[in-house]
C-alpha cells in the first residue's frame, strides 16, 4: 500500500538481510512505511532478494545483478550510498563477523551517520566478538537502538554509552485494524506457535513436551506450529517420539498469520531468548491472549501476568503445562485476559512508535 509522505525532512537507509521470514526483517518493514508516513525519505537496502513483507520507500538489492562476490557487492554498496549521500543509516543486521564489521565501520559506512538496531537479547548475533571492535562501533554511531529495555540495560553493562536507547516494535496497522477481513471461525479448537523452527532459540522441546503434559490433547484442542526452519525434522521426530501426531499440527511459513491468530485460543512462545517478539504483540493486537516463557528479553515486557496472558517460568515443563491448562479450565481468567488483549499493546500504535523514532532522527542534526 502506498501512502503520500506529508513532507521530505531527511534522507534515510534502512539497511537488512532480507524482507522475509523473520520478526526483525517484518519490523524493518513496518519501520520503513513508519518513516515514510512521517515525511522521511526512505531508500532500503537489502542483502538478499527474499521479499515477503509490504514496504515503503526505494528498494536496492544487493543480488539483484549477476557479479555477486563479496567485494563486488561490497562495491555496489559503497556507490550506491555515495551516490544517494544520505543523512543516516538505520542498520539491522546481524553482526556477528569482524571481518565484515570492519569493512563496514571502515569502509562502507566510513562518511555515514549510523544508528545500530538491536533485535536480540543475544547479543553475539548483533556485536562482533572484538570488544575493541565493538566499542569502535558504538563511538562511531549516532545511536544503538535497541528493541526492548532489558537489552538496552544488557548493552549498557558490557558497553556503557549514552549513545544506548530503545523503541519497541510496534503492531501492524492490521493488528489495530477495525476492519478486517471476516474469515470463518474454525470450529476446531487449537493453541498457536508462531515462528521460526529452530530449537537452539525457539526451544520446541519445551513446547510439544508441556503439550503432552497438560490436558489438552485429551480435550481434542489441538496445537499449530507454523513455520519453517532447520529443525523441522526434529519437531517431526518429536511429536511421532511423543505419539502427538493427530493433535499436532505443521503449517508451512506464510506472511499471512493473522487469520491463524484470531482464531487461536492462545498464542505459545517458549523460547530460551528472544528481543521484543512480534509475536506476542501480534497475538494480542488481535485480540489472542498468549502464555509464554519469562525468557529474556520481551515477554515480561509485553506480558502483565493474568491480565492479557500468563508468563511462566522458563524451561519447566510442569508450569508451562500447567498454564496451558488454567487457560482451559478456568473460563473467567481467559476471558479476563482476552478483554484486556488489544488494549494492552494500545502503547505500540503505529504513530507512537513512528514518533519515537522522528524524534530520535531529527535530534541527529539539532
Amino acid at each position: 500500500m502506498s501512502h503520500t509522505p506529508k513532507s521530505t525532512r531527511k534522507k534515510i537507509c534502512l539497511v537488512t538481510i532480507s524482507l522475509a521470514n523473520g520478526g526483525a526483517e517484518r519490523c524493518t518493514a513496518l519501520l520503513s512505511t513508519l518513516l515514510y508516513q512521517e515525511g522521511f525519505e526512505v531508500h532500503i537496502v537489502c542483502l538478499t532478494q527474499h521479499i515477503d513483507y509490504e514496504y515503503s520507500g526505494n528498494l536496492f538489492c544487493l543480488y539483484a545483478q549477476k557479479n555477486n562476490s563479496l567485494p563486488q557487492r561490497f562495491s555496489r554498496f559503497k556507490k550506491y550510498l555515495q551516490k544517494e549521500q544520505f543523512d543516516c543509516i538505520l542498520d539491522s543486521r546481524t553482526r556477528s563477523s569482524n571481518v565484515k564489521e570492519f569493512l563496514y565501520l571502515h569502509y562502507l559506512y566510513k562518511a555515514n551517520k549510523v544508528i545500530y538496531v538491536v533485535h536480540s537479547y543475544n547479543l553475539s548475533e548483533y556485536f562482533p566478538p572484538s570488544k575493541l571492535l565493538t566499542k569502535a562501533m558504538i563511538n562511531k554511531s549516532e545511536a544503538i537502538v535497541s528493541v526492548s529495555k532489558a537489552i538496552s540495560e544488557k548493552i549498557n553493562t558490557k558497553f556503557p554509552s549514552s549513545k544506548n536507547k530503545y523503541i519497541y516494535n510496534p503492531i501492524s496497522e492490521e493488528g489495530i485494524s477495525t476492519d478486517l477481513p471476516k474469515t470463518e471461525k474454525s470450529a476446531e479448537k487449537y493453541i498457536l506457535y508462531l515462528g521460526r523452527i529452530q530449537e537452539s532459540v525457539k526451544n520446541l522441546s519445551l513446547l510439544l513436551d508441556a503439550y503432552k503434559a497438560s490436558n489438552l490433547a485429551q480435550k481434542n484442542i489441538r496445537l499449530k506450529i507454523l513455520g519453517d526452519g532447520p529443525d523441522l525434522h526434529l519437531v517431526k521426530s518429536k511429536t511421532t517420539e511423543l505419539s502427538l501426531d493427530t493433535h499436532v499440527e505443521l503449517i508451512p511459513y506464510t506472511p499471512h498469520v493473522t487469520p491463524y491468530l484470531k482464531s487461536a485460543l492462545f498464542q505459545v512462545l517458549t523460547s530460551r531468548y528472544e528481543g521484543f517478539p512480534r509475536v506476542l504483540i501480534e497475538a494480542l493486537a488481535v485480540g489472542t491472549p498468549v502464555v509464554s516463557v519469562d525468557c529474556k528479553s520481551g515477554p515480561n515486557e509485553i506480558i502483565c501476568h493474568e491480565h492479557n496472558g500468563l508468563l511462566v517460568e522458563n524451561y519447566n515443563v510442569t508450569k508451562l503445562a500447567n498454564a496451558f491448562n488454567r487457560f482451559i479450565d478456568d473460563k473467567e481468567l481467559y476471558l479476563h485476559c482476552k478483554k484486556n488483549a488489544k488494549s494492552s499493546v494500545a502503547h505500540l500504535k503505529p504513530n507512537i512508535i513512528a514518533k519515537k523514532w522522528t524524534e530520535l532522527l531529527t535530534s541527529l542534526h539539532k
